[in-house]
Parts: C-alpha cells; structure tokens; sequence
C-alpha cells in the first residue's frame, strides 16, 4: 500500500474523465462553492449526533459523483464544526481509467485545499467470494489503515437513499433475515473505523444536480464507473434491469424500500436486546464463551435460534446459513434429551462449537 499527498497540480487539459469525456483542466473552487442545502444539513444532523465528537474526520473518495459531492459537502461543515478533514482514494487496479481516477481525486484535493492520502491494493480474485464482495473487502481494509495513519477515527461513506433501496432488493432476494434487511446502518464499527452514512435519507438526483453546479462552477467533473451500468454485475442488474419497471409502476418506491430497512433496523435493535436479556439468564461464564445447555432448552425455540446467534456473533463467529443453523438447534435438543454431551462438535466458520457436562462452548478450530 502507498500514501501520499496531492501536489498543487491539476489535470492537464487534455485530460479525460472515467467516461472518456474530455476536458478542461478545473479551475480553482470558489471561496464558497455551490452547496445543496439538504446535503449539508443532513451532515449537520449526523455529526454532531455521534457519541464522541471526532476531531479529525475522512471521507472515503472514489471520483464518482456521489463521493465527490460528499467531500465537497464535509468541506465546509466541517470547517464551521472546527474539525480536520482529509480525503481518503484506494485504487483497486480494475479499471483501465483507474489512473485517470487517482488524478481526477487528487484534483478535487488540490480543489478543496484538502489533503489526499491514496492506497493501492490487489483484488484477490480467487477467494470465492466473487469480484464485488472481494473489491469491498480490500477496499474497507485499505481505507482502515489509511484512516489510521491519518488519525482519523471516523470515515464518511456516500451511500444515499438509493444506495439502501438497492441493498433491501438484493438481500430480499438472496434470502436475508430481519437482520440483512435492515440493510446499510447510518453508523458501523469496522477493523476499529467509525463509519457513517449521513445521506442514506438522500435521493441520488439530488447529489447529481450538486455534481453538476460543482462541475459548472469549477470546470471538475466526476469519473464514472462502467461497471455500474454493466448487467454483469448483480447490483447493476438492479440498478439497470429491475429498478427502471419498478419505477414505471411505483415511482416512490426507494423512498418505501428504503423505510422499509429503517423499521428492520429497529426490529433488530428489539431482537438484539431479548437476545442478550436471554443470554443473561443462560449462566454464561464470564467470558462469554459458554452456557448452560439446560438454560437454553427452557428458551421457546425462536429465542433459542436468536440467542444462539448473539453469543457466536458475541463469540465473533460468522454467521451460519439458515441450514447449519437448524442443523445445530436440532443437534443441540437431541443432544440434551439423550444426554450424550460429548458426541457434539460444530464446525462452523473457524469456529467450534461444542457441549461438555451440559455446558455449550465455542472456541476458534486448532
């Protein structure tokens, strides 16, 4: 991975964007750019709302419109908030425009007078998991250690409105519990980053009538990613297939879907809480790692698969498939009315999960 700072030079003239639309070389940003009023009080809002006031903050820019405009937003909240900001660019080597990306991001830097900090990370492309999971992977894994050397303990991320009515029809689609349809949360802990959404309440055409008064104002203008309209890949498939006869026969439908994940946030928020009532009333030891089997079985059988679930995410274990989840319940009543504790180990996912004088354990597999 390499960091490094914007120079104060821009593009060239004859420089292109990801599109391969030509144009002219930015001119510098006035002293107030053009702001959309519901982007930056929506920044406003999220902000000052955290727990822990950060004193330095980053935004995750990739060039596109959405991230770009989100720089431009937290700019200038954050300047009136008295918080340091810096810009955050991982390049993934996917494209062939990707070069032309970096400059177009170190551009908006220069632009903005903000420092840009660049990492660049190998896609593995064997793991699996698929192109888009893998590319989010390394992506999140880079922007962790550049947020870190910045010493930036929170990072923006642009995902809007419509971001999370695509996530809800994707995970509805794959067969998500109540926990995937809630979807993208406005603020998630990951590898020890803080990261928020501000504009998940935010429709995309609003962050494109910004992009377009930014580029008028200053001559920048955002890359684009084919891949987004590519069908090839599921979200574009539902960006490009599904969501144009959705919006033929219910033109509101984000806004809908996107509620929709708001009150499945909630449900879990409730679900979470049972579950560690119930987990409580289990005996589990003081690590956490273990409880009584006999505990469990006075649970209704709901709230045996929901407990369950807390303590191996507690645990820090993947969550299983509805499959091995039933797989693992049905062995754990068997196990217990025909008192054979020591018959039962789970693999799960790194993990093991086992019974012992009528105490279930998990612990990471040797």
């Amino acid at each position: 991975m390499t960091a490094q700072h914007p120079t104060p030079d821009t593009p060239d003239a004859s420089s292109q964007d990801g599109s391969g639309v030509s144009h002219c070389a930015p001119a510098a940003l006035p002293t107030s750019p053009p702001l959309v009023a519901a982007l930056s009080a929506a920044l406003r809002r999220a902000l000052p709302a955290l727990p822990t006031r950060p004193v330095r903050i980053a935004v995750a820019l990739s060039g596109g419109a959405d991230s770009a405009m989100l720089a431009v937003h937290a700019a200038a909240v954050a300047r009136e908030l008295g918080v340091e900001l810096s810009l955050l660019h991982v390049h993934h080597g996917l494209q062939d425009a990707a070069d032309e990306w970096e400059r177009q991001v170190h551009a908006l830097g220069a632009l903005l007078t903000l420092p840009v900090r660049q990492a660049r990370v190998q896609v593995e492309h064997a793991t699996g998991k698929g192109i888009e999971a893998a590319a989010r992977d390394a992506r999140y894994a880079a922007l962790a250690r550049l947020a870190q050397d910045d010493g930036a303990s929170l990072v923006l991320l642009a995902h809007h409105r419509d971001d999370q009515a695509e996530t809800v029809l994707l995970r509805l689609l794959r067969g998500a519990g109540v926990l995937g349809m809630a979807a993208m949360s406005e603020v998630a802990q990951r590898d020890g980053i803080t990261y928020l959404r501000p504009w998940l309440g935010q429709d995309r055409a609003t962050i494109l009538a910004a992009a377009d008064a930014v580029r008028q104002a200053s001559g920048w203008q955002a890359v684009q990613d084919p891949t987004n309209a590519d069908p090839r890949y599921t979200r574009a498939a539902v960006r490009e297939l599904l969501a144009p006869v959705l919006d033929g026969r219910w033109p509101g439908w984000r806004a809908i879907v996107a509620r929709h994940a708001a009150h499945m946030a909630e449900a879990v928020q409730i679900l979470d809480e049972v579950a560690r009532e119930d987990f409580a009333r289990l005996e589990p030891s003081a690590d956490g790692v273990s409880f009584s089997l006999k505990a469990w079985r006075e649970l209704s059988p709901a709230r045996q698969a929901q407990v369950l679930r807390f303590w191996l995410h507690l645990n820090g274990a993947r969550m299983p498939t509805d499959a091995r989840l039933r797989d693992l319940l049905r062995q754990l009543r068997e196990l217990h009315s025909l008192g054979h504790d020591r018959q039962l180990r789970v693999v799960q996912a790194g993990h093991v999960v086992r019974c012992h004088r009528g105490r279930v354990w998990v612990e990471p597999q040797g």
